[in-house]
């Protein structure tokens, strides 16, 4: 069945009125996502598309059974809609809004630490189970249900490597990005885990890029508690030190998040590691073919 989302999810769109809210709620609900409502202070007691508008998510959780909320709120307000959320126990919330200040994550951290609430993001493109559900933002036309697992830092290599899957005739599981910021819900290590759980999930594909050590801890998880196939890549080979490239969560700076040094780590946990991104669906494909 995939992880994190799948057929049963009932999904609210906080944000649904706003235009990447709206456009991109009409694209999950033709997906097949089963979007049950969606909340825009001021606006409660409206419709979007036949759909309930509420005021407050705790309402609309309420009176819809939603099981998962994602957020295309503007990022001055996003970090309140996320707390909203979490205050209302929605299990899973996916944040796709993108410059969230790290001061207002620092608080968003805080109220999901004991809580029931996962947080995948923010700044990612969201979860998606091929022919079951898509939650966020990506093209749900390039994916087709299958053995593989893709979980990535970078949105736009999790379509580069999904297309070339489905082009090599080869499936996923679920594909998810966890978002490139410097505070973030969901890490490697943890999506590692739900794959490894996950009886649908045969090989899984793991696209990092420098900045931080998410990618070393990611490796030494591999090494001790993951059975499966894993293929890797890792973005910013050539990347200037000191220097922030794209995501704000990828600088490398004091000696740490080397590009090297992910790549050293993965090799010694068994990881096949790709050299450019064109590589990966070929490593995969050596993999299922063996």
């Amino acid at each position: 069945m995939g992880i994190l989302v799948n057929k049963d999810t009932r999904l609210l769109v906080q944000g649904i009125t706003g235009r990447d809210g709206s456009f991109h709620t009409r694209k999950m609900i033709e997906y097949g996502t089963q979007v049950v409502g969606g909340v825009t202070p001021g606006k409660g007691g409206q419709q979007f598309d036949g759909l309930p508008i509420f005021d407050k998510v705790a309402d609309a959780a309420k009176a819809t059974g939603a099981n998962a909320s994602v957020i295309y709120v503007p990022q001055k307000f996003a970090a309140g809609a996320i707390i909203e959320a979490v205050e209302a126990e929605i299990p899973l919330v996916v944040a796709v809004t993108e410059g969230i200040p790290v001061l207002d994550m620092v608080s968003v951290w805080a109220a999901i630490e004991g809580s029931r609430t996962r947080l995948v993001g923010p700044n990612c493109p969201g979860v998606i189970t091929p022919g079951e559900c898509k939650v966020g933002i990506m093209p749900g036309s390039i994916h087709t249900p299958g053995p593989v697992g893709v979980v990535s830092r970078s949105g736009t290599l999790t379509y580069e490597v999904v297309d070339q899957l489905t082009r090599a005739g080869i499936g996923q599981s679920t594909c998810l990005g966890i978002g490139g910021d410097p505070i973030i819900g969901t890490k490697f290590i943890d999506v590692l885990e739900l794959f490894e759980q996950d009886e649908k999930t045969e090989y899984i594909v793991l696209i990092g890029e420098i900045g931080g050590n998410d990618e070393e801890m990611a490796a030494e998880y591999v090494m001790q508690h993951v059975t499966k196939p894993v293929v890797a890549f890792i973005a910013g080979t050539t990347a200037p030190p000191g220097r922030r490239m794209g995501h704000a969560g990828a600088i490398v700076s004091g000696g740490s998040g080397k590009a090297a040094d992910k790549i050293d780590a993965l090799g010694r946990a068994g990881v096949k590691v790709a050299v450019t991104p064109t590589e990966i669906g070929r490593l995969v494909s050596s993999l299922v073919a063996a």
